[in-house]
């Protein structure tokens, strides 16, 4: 059977979103949530590929709060070289950045107080001593998972120490979130989830892959964290799987390191190969949508695609 054309293809995809208005996405470059651009106040800037945490805690508030917002894209300096027009604006180049009604912010925590005290907070405030204390603990578990992942062991006693660690802390967070009467971390969604999910999302992915523990599955509360975050479309909209995870945090963390035990050679191998139905990243079903984005986004870059692959063009047009 002949392979179909580009032409051929396109007639099999009318897949569509409203990026200004509709369901939050990453394609996004303005988001006016009904309102009109006279409005906004707030320019975010994040990285292009959706990929930096400290970003996401950012985008996803501004989604929950559906503040107007314009977004400007920016290289991560893992990635490649930092655009001069944005190192002139912020000389650290460091992500993310917001404009609020003219001011710059950096530095993630001080753009949701400083996004706080203009448009309120986002059922807690950053600086209540509930989400402080919170905070604290997500930061611990931050260093736990850093240690255990981001630095190579000289031996199965002390990996099996790291893993004990972060466990230890794990226990920390489960206790946390079985003190509310939700699935959240206090007794609303709000600004403590927000700050938590986008390091445990990653979390999730990393030591899967790299360590053959799955958070999600070793730990209830937590689990029921995630399927309640999911019911979230600003949420989903904001959420990547496991297998972008676990390949772009290497070049953010400065190395991952896996353990030799068996569960994580099985776990790289369904990351990478499939089968990918029941990885514990997501729990919702595929969308029925899914199919004819996919198409929809390979024709879109599909000239780029073919451009960066290392194979003659005339052999591989034809494989796409």
């Amino acid at each position: 059977m002949a392979p179909l054309t580009w032409q051929e293809l396109e007639a099999l995809t009318d897949f569509k979103i409203d990026t200004v208005n509709g369901a939050t996405n990453a394609q996004s470059c303005l988001r006016l949530f009904g309102f009109t651009e006279s409005d906004i106040r707030v320019t975010l800037y994040r990285d292009n590929h959706a990929w930096c945490p400290y970003c996401q805690k950012i985008w996803l508030w501004l989604e929950e709060k559906q503040i107007p917002y314009r977004i400007k894209k920016i290289t991560m300096f893992c990635y490649g070289k930092k655009e001069r027009w944005y190192k002139q604006k912020v000389p650290s180049g460091m992500l993310p950045a917001l404009e609020l009604d003219g001011n710059l912010i950096t530095e993630s925590d001080d753009i949701l107080i400083g996004l706080e005290r203009v448009f309120k907070p986002l059922e807690q405030s950053m600086k209540d001593p509930a989400v402080i204390k919170l905070r604290q603990l997500e930061r611990l578990l931050f260093r736990a998972w850093c240690t255990w992942l981001c630095y190579p062991t000289r031996s199965s006693k002390e990996e099996q120490h790291h893993q004990d660690q972060f466990i230890q802390v794990v226990e920390m967070v489960e206790n946390a979130l079985s003190s509310t009467p939700g699935p959240y971390f206090l007794d609303q969604f709000g600004t403590v989830d927000v700050i938590f999910m986008p390091y445990v999302e990653r979390m999730n992915a990393s030591l899967y892959y790299y360590k053959g523990y799955s958070i999600r599955e070793e730990n209830p509360r937590l689990a029921a964290w995630f399927e309640a975050m999911e019911t979230r479309p600003t949420y989903r909209g904001t959420q990547s799987d496991f297998h972008t995870h676990v390949h772009d945090l290497p070049p953010q963390m400065g190395g991952c390191w896996p353990n030799d035990k068996p569960q994580t050679l099985v776990n790289q191998a369904r990351v990478d190969n499939g089968p990918w139905e029941g990885l514990p990243d997501v729990t919702y079903p595929e969308p029925e949508t899914s199919r004819t984005e996919a198409l929809q986004r390979v024709l879109k870059h599909r000239t780029n695609i073919i451009r960066v692959n290392p194979a003659d063009e005339t052999l591989f047009d034809p494989a796409l």
